[in-house]
């Protein structure tokens, strides 16, 4: 193979996503020349409205699917946090890469942690995850939808509309912009999404010429953690419309997942978690959802999409 076509979203982290399996395949392959499509997703154009209300984070991924089924691109490259649960007929996931920090970080100007934050302070986030979990323990602090890249969320922090805002580490980190992290958030205290901090590569399920070549991206321990995480949420429905987090740590050959489902007001917050051997991550995914479940989760999430109908 002598050339190859990433598509990407043309958001400055995704370019570097892009940008870096780009350097990663031609340092492995020196022969091959690899060139980036670069698209603007629905995702990227709906910015008044969250996600949730629009049709969730697949929007982020489907003009670069239509331009692996047209032979526009060859893979795609996605932060596998915004790939929905179930791919779409004929797609597959070829590689996950190693993680990168999947915590969640504080941003701000004025304070150095969620504890300094005052009555009345406003925090900005996209996801109802952070979203709810914020409301769980600072009930008093104002939560206000935030959306945009991350320069464009980072403006807004910076003209004042916003005390506080809660991104994602890795894409802070990626952009070189880790000296606006306050602090890292442990997973207790903001647990993540499944596969936050991951980049995935997407193929065309038939396209198994490139199996091979991608197999030295993915990363075994990477792989199993999300794995589990991606089954709890599927198990569930995961969706933009309810706030559900899951982490999995992996010690040894023993793999650990934790998650959770809440009401994005806060009231009600339902938690679980379970270990198991890493080669039955799908496995301990379904397990910390049934747990889930027998706890009230299948009601919990059908009230919550009942209220944002």
């Amino acid at each position: 193979m002598e050339k190859l076509v990433i598509a990407s979203r043309e958001s400055r982290l995704a370019m570097w996503q892009a940008e870096h399996i780009k350097a990663r395949l031609e340092a492995m392959y020196p022969s091959l020349k690899v060139d980036i499509l670069g698209m603007t997703t629905q995702g990227d154009q709906i910015l008044d409205r969250t996600l949730s209300k629009v049709g969730g984070k697949g929007l982020f991924v489907k003009e670069l699917e239509v331009a692996l089924m047209e032979g526009r691109a060859d893979l795609a490259v996605h932060s596998i946090k915004d790939v929905p649960m179930v791919l779409p007929e004929g797609f597959s996931i070829a590689a996950i890469c190693e993680r990168e920090d999947p915590r969640d970080a504080l941003v701000s100007n004025r304070y150095a942690s969620l504890a300094d934050l005052p009555e009345g302070a406003v925090v900005g986030t996209s996801s109802l995850r952070r979203e709810s979990q914020l409301r769980a323990r600072y009930p008093h602090l104002v939560i206000k939808p935030l959306r945009g890249n991350v320069l464009t969320r980072l403006a807004k922090l910076d003209a004042g509309e916003f005390d506080a805002i809660i991104l994602a580490a890795a894409g802070l980190k990626r952009l070189g912009l880790n000296d606006r992290i306050r602090t890292e958030l442990a997973p207790s205290e903001s647990l993540p999404a499944p596969g936050q901090g991951a980049l995935g590569i997407e193929i065309r399920a038939d396209r198994e010429d490139l199996i091979g070549l991608l197999t030295p991206l993915d990363h075994a321990d990477t792989r199993d953690c999300v794995l589990a995480e991606r089954s709890l949420s599927r198990e569930l429905g995961g969706s933009c419309q309810v706030p559900l987090g899951g982490f999995a740590t992996l010690s040894g050959e023993l793999l650990t997942l934790g998650g959770f489902v809440a009401h994005p007001d806060g009231s009600t917050m339902l938690t679980a978690s379970a270990s198991a051997p890493r080669e039955y991550a799908d496995a301990l995914g379904r397990t910390v959802a049934r747990k889930l479940l027998d706890a009230g989760a299948g009601p919990l999430i059908e009230a919550v999409l009942a209220d944002g109908r």
